[in-house]
This record gives structure tokens, sequence and C-alpha cells, in this order.
């Protein structure tokens, strides 16, 4: 029987579709979409163990291995867990890494136990070329706006009253600042650049004029911003953003200082919030201390 796939990977990105990923954890570590679980078919050791039997015996050799390694219990369990996934998905896709073999058996493994799932064609790699084509496409496509405006004027409360707007700080998870650094981790950049390129292509789904963008310059935090959105935000109209000094301090303030120590405060409990905050403040003053001179600094 022929089992269902799609390389409609437009479609499958913008309808948000649950998507189960087969490939290894150290594969979905290093990137993959936002709606995807990884349920491995392989995990890291034994995918690195039929790795070496395919480079010295070939693919029979490796598949043989495979079917050894991954059998009985580890099999059923496996397949377990991609049926609970799969029925509480039913508009969900599975991959693996080129939409070849861990696909295709994982998939025919569900079929086996009487679920028909459909396989992303070419898998992740080719969905991922698509992302990053598409990337290119939106800026060529979509007009861009920039804002801009000294620190404290509320540029993101502002981008988020527009209906045409990308966060790139929200996508980030760092505010683009010395004092940007959020509690949990940056996203890996493969996945930054996913989400980026995904939320540029609802904003062209949705035949949006333009799309505002704010000034970060070519990095934020850690990450870089694909160089095409530099230079084409390099060259784009910019809106900036004036208010009050009064306004300005109210508002860092509130941001870096109150609403982040009860940030950390909820997360490690007062007393070890109130250090971790404090290691947090002193840590991100250290990074501008060379621009305010040793007399401000302390």
């Amino acid at each position: 029987m022929d089992l269902p796939s799609s390389d409609d990977y437009q479609r499958i990105l913008l309808s948000g579709a649950a998507l189960l990923d087969v490939r290894a954890p150290v594969e979905f570590a290093q990137g993959a979409f936002p709606t995807a679980v990884n349920l491995p078919l392989l995990n890291d050791t034994e995918r690195e163990q039929i790795g070496i039997q395919y480079k010295q015996h070939g693919q029979q050799a490796a598949i043989e291995l495979g079917h050894a390694v991954v059998s009985g219990t580890v099999k059923a369990e496996r397949v377990a867990a991609w049926r609970r996934f799969a029925e509480a998905n039913p508009q969900g896709y599975l991959y693996c890494f080129r939409g070849g073999l861990r696909s295709r058996i994982s998939q025919q493994w569900l079929a086996d136990a009487g679920l028909v799932y459909p396989r992303i064609s070419g898998g992740y790699k080719a969905m991922r070329r698509f992302l990053l084509d598409e990337l290119n496409h939106s800026v060529e496509r979509l007009p861009i706006l920039v804002l801009g405006g000294r620190t404290g004027v509320a540029k993101t409360r502002f981008l988020h009253t527009l209906p045409y707007s990308v966060d790139l700080e929200a996508l980030a998870n760092h505010r683009g600042s010395a004092f940007g650094r959020e509690l949990s981790p940056q996203p890996t950049p493969i996945n930054f650049e996913n989400t980026l390129s995904l939320a540029l292509l609802r904003l062209r789904a949705q035949n949006a004029p333009w799309v505002l963008l704010e000034d970060e310059g070519s990095n934020v935090g850690s990450l870089s911003i694909p160089q095409v959105l530099v230079d084409a935000m390099a060259s784009a109209p910019m809106l900036i953003l004036e208010t009050t000094l009064t306004a300005r301090v109210q508002h860092i303030l509130q941001e870096y200082v109150i609403d982040k120590q009860a940030d950390y405060q909820h997360c490690y409990g007062a007393d070890e919030g109130f250090e971790q905050f404090s290691h947090y403040l002193l840590d991100s003053l250290g990074r501008i201390r060379k621009r305010l001179g040793p007399l401000r600094y302390r």
C-alpha cells in the first residue's frame, strides 16, 4: 500500500499542523520547526552505531542492524508514542532528515499498528530549504519599515499595536540590549531563522501591505539576523518613536528592574531569585562598562 506524503510545505507550515520529528535528539536540538515534537526512531547512540555500520558495510547491513536494535519492547514503546501523538494530532505529519528510510519505516510501523499518518516528502532538509528560500522572497516582496528610537521609548510595546509587525526580539528571546538577556536561553540560529521566515510568510499570506521591524542592528543577543534582512532594513524608511525623559526612565525602571526582579523571584524563589537578579544586573552593567567610563560605572 502506498502511504500518503506531501510536499506542500507552505500549507503545512501555515496551517500550524503538529509535526512528528523522528530524527535523533542531537539532530532535533540543532534545529526544527515551531510545531515539531521529537519522538525519535533512533536515539543518539543507536544512530551513531548504525551510521558506522552503513559506512563500513553498506545500506543493507545498516538496515538490518537498525531492525535488530529497535525491536521487541523498544519498538513497541516507540510506536505507541507515535500513535499517541498521531491520535492527538490527526491533521499532523511526520518527517525525518531527508524524507527517506527513517520516516518511511516509522510511517510503515504506524500503518502496521492500524494508523495511517502522512509523511513530509523531502523531510526536514527540504522544508528547511523552503523556509530559507521564502525568507529571501519575503524580503524582496514585503515593503519594510523600521522602527527606531532611544532606549525606553517602548518601541516593542508600540510594535505590538500594529497589525503588520514582526517582533525580532520575541523570536530571538532577547531584548536586544546589554540588559536584554531573558531567563530562558535563546533559540538555536536555525530555529530563529525558521520562526522568522514563517512569521514573514504569514504576513505575505495575509496580503500585508508592509511589515514593521524594530531597529536591531545585525544581532539580537547572540543571534545574527539574516544578512538579506539586515541589508533591507539598512535602506528601509525609518519611523522614530519619541517620548519624554521621565517616561523613558519610568519604562526602563519598570521593565528592566521591577518586572525583571519579579520574573527572577517567580522562577527561583524570593531569596535565590534576588541573588540571581543581582548577578544579572551586575553582569549586564559590566557589558557597557567601557561606554560608561570608570566613574559612572562605579
